[in-house]
């Protein structure tokens, strides 16, 4: 199930560099984190849900190189990135 548009537009809203900004790195990590905790959520009440538990492994993988090439092109982007999502730091 996909994230609400309201909240996908909240999202965009709270993380856009400028007004038509929906593809930059801190907007892309910031709609998959929200998409984890969601899922995240439907895995503790549907344990067995071996499916779902295949597309967080993969939206995981996703951030984590996102995150990876933000730390590598702009090290003060990616902190304070990762402290307004409050991540953990590699």
């Amino acid at each position: 199930m996909p994230l609400l548009k309201e909240i996908k537009e909240q999202t965009i809203a709270e993380f856009q560099r400028h007004e038509s900004d929906t593809g930059s790195p801190e907007v892309q990590i910031a709609l998959l984190t929200q998409r984890i905790h969601q899922l995240t959520e439907h895995l503790r009440i549907n344990k067995h849900d071996e499916s779902c538990r295949r597309g967080l492994l993969k939206l995981v993988g996703q951030r984590r190189r996102l995150l990876a090439y933000l730390r590598r092109t702009d090290y003060l982007r990616y902190l304070a990135l990762t402290e307004r999502l409050k991540l953990r730091q590699k």
